[in-house]
């Protein structure tokens, strides 16, 4: 049986990815629903290869437009819309790829609905890390984190327990302004900021990557994934980010 997939925010940059392996695992995934921001052109290119029955847009006239190239797929807008691709229980998981603050409740309506969320978007933890992961526990859903820092904890500590672990570490590449003095950080450009010496993501997240916003957002991101205290978490600078996280068990 292939696993039902929906993708929230499928145009961006965590989006895409998860479709590339999709495509290169075809025989154990089927996308049934797709969402996306302002990048209709890119939409339209992935209706076509994966043909998921529900598309949601975030305006009117994007979904009138694309309405009109594919009759064979419903088309949904808005938030509201966001939503009700969180309603279909026959999607056995939900990757939750959304920007910013979009993501809390659409996380929190595929919880109420018994799906399983992969959550790329931190700031949902961040803003309500209590009360998504004990609506979590009580649903008996899974929340699988996409993030490659806490993925690679996530990993670590199958089939161990929270009182094993000693600590956590958060790797940082330590950004575009690592070498750089005070005074050259202060009157840093955009496209500098912008440089990220190791990755290639959206703009919102490497200007958070270089002011090392980001690895703070990660650490609150941890503590309610991973139910450890922060006092246990720890951050290091790793140039090579060869490493992307790691955990320290008290053995």
């Amino acid at each position: 049986m292939k696993k039902r997939i929906t993708i929230l925010g499928s145009t961006g940059s965590i989006g895409t990815q998860a479709l590339e392996v999709i495509e290169k695992c075809h025989d154990f995934f089927e996308v049934v629903g797709l969402s996306c921001g302002e990048n209709v052109k890119l939409m339209k290119q992935q209706i076509e290869k994966f043909h998921p029955s529900v598309v949601c847009t975030k305006t009117f006239e994007a979904k009138l437009t694309l309405e009109k190239l594919f009759k064979n797929t419903k088309f949904i807008y808005s938030d509201e819309g966001l939503l009700e691709l969180c309603s279909d229980c026959s999607v056995d998981m939900i990757l939750v790829a959304l920007s910013g603050k979009n993501g809390l409740k659409p996380t929190l309506k595929a919880i109420e609905n018994k799906i399983d969320v992969a959550l790329a978007n931190k700031e949902t933890l961040v803003m309500a890390g209590e009360i998504v992961t004990k609506k979590a526990k009580e649903n008996n859903v899974k929340i699988l984190p996409v993030d490659s820092e806490h993925s690679a904890i996530f990993q670590c500590i199958q089939n161990s327990s929270v009182a094993n672990i000693q600590s956590l570490i958060i790797t940082a590449s330590g950004g575009p302004f690592r070498d750089k003095t005070i005074e050259e950080i202060k009157n840093a450009t955009l496209e500098e900021t912008l440089n990220h010496p190791r990755w290639q993501m959206g703009k919102k997240i490497t200007v958070d990557s270089a002011t090392l916003m980001n690895k703070g957002l990660e650490v609150i991101e941890a503590h309610h994934l991973f139910a450890v205290d922060y006092n246990k978490i720890k951050v290091v600078i790793h140039p090579q980010s060869i490493v992307h996280s790691a955990v320290e068990f008290k053995d």
